[in-house]
């Protein structure tokens, strides 16, 4: 699946069979199945070979990532080792302090792919880049050494705010706080940089549709193209959300067609150009790794 058509990615334990049939089932574009936070450390062990038969056993008609333990819990080369007999299309690295962490994970997975006779360089990664106020600082430096494996970063308020110290990570009207909304605009800035999927936070309140619909909007304006998901029912409305409607396509295809042979023209009373072009692309590009025709 083109990273384009990409909109929900959907996390859910590892240790958990049967939920992890049910995300693969689930309407959601992409699934991530998690070693980390969504497992208790005496379940580590468990989860990883529960991960690895789960996903041998299943058929699998989407992209599903791994993900690991961080660096600093001594257990990512094993996760990496227990996972890979399962062939997943990527990884994801939490905890990321910066390029050096994505080059180290790209070496792991050289070696792991030889190991399983992998075609060297298609597992991709996914990097949670925003659990540290280092890790945030360090996303101003281009992400680097992973060849083309990079496939999106994704940002993360709630470990964030206690490595902040923050007494909240969101103010009284539900919105993040500066502080977050820094770590938010620097991982958009970074993901595009390194043209990779922009991936917007979860929304932790999975009872609060309304909250997620509003979130969903803010993010797709300001250039996040898909979103985290904690709850199959968080899916429906993050896929509808992050789908380019009819009237965007059709003033996509409205720009490039009458800026085809010019730099500037008129559409509806307002002067376009090139960089509406731009943007009209990203627009259509979506739809069509979509399935999506004007």
């Amino acid at each position: 699946m083109a990273s384009e058509a990409i909109r929900s990615l959907l996390f859910v334990p590892g240790d958990k069979e049967k939920m992890i049939h049910k995300a693969l089932a689930s309407e959601s574009d992409a699934v991530i199945v998690d070693l980390e936070d969504a497992v208790t450390p005496e379940a580590k062990l468990a989860a990883r070979e529960i991960t690895r038969d789960a996903l041998i056993d299943a058929d699998r008609t989407k992209p599903v990532f791994v993900r690991l333990n961080a660096f600093d819990t001594g257990m990512t080369a094993d996760d990496l080792a227990a996972v890979m007999a399962a062939r997943p299309f990527g990884v994801m690295l939490p905890k990321c302090s910066g390029p050096a962490e994505l080059q180290r994970l790209a070496h792991y997975l050289d070696m792991a792919e030889a190991d399983q006779a992998i075609t060297p360089g298609t597992t991709r990664i996914v990097t949670v880049a925003t659990e540290t106020a280092a890790a945030t600082l360090n996303l101003a430096a281009a992400p680097g050494g992973t060849g083309t494996r990079l496939w999106g970063l994704l940002w993360g308020a709630e470990d964030l705010a206690a490595d902040l110290g923050l007494g909240a990570n969101r103010d009284e009207h539900g919105r993040y706080t500066d502080p977050c909304r820094h770590a938010r605009t620097q991982c958009l800035f970074a993901s595009n940089a390194a043209k990779v999927v922009a991936i917007d936070a979860v929304y932790v309140d999975f009872k609060d549709p309304e909250g997620l619909e509003r979130e969903c909007r803010e993010g797709l304006r300001d250039g996040f193209t898909a979103k985290a998901a904690i709850h199959p029912s968080q899916v429906e409305i993050i896929n509808r959300i992050m789908t380019p409607t009819r009237s965007e396509l059709e003033w996509a295809g409205q720009v490039c067609s009458l800026l085809a042979e010019t730099g500037v023209a008129r559409l509806d009373g307002k002067m376009i150009d090139l960089a509406h072009k731009r943007l009209a692309e990203r627009i259509l590009k979506r739809a069509s790794a979509a399935g999506i025709t004007l």
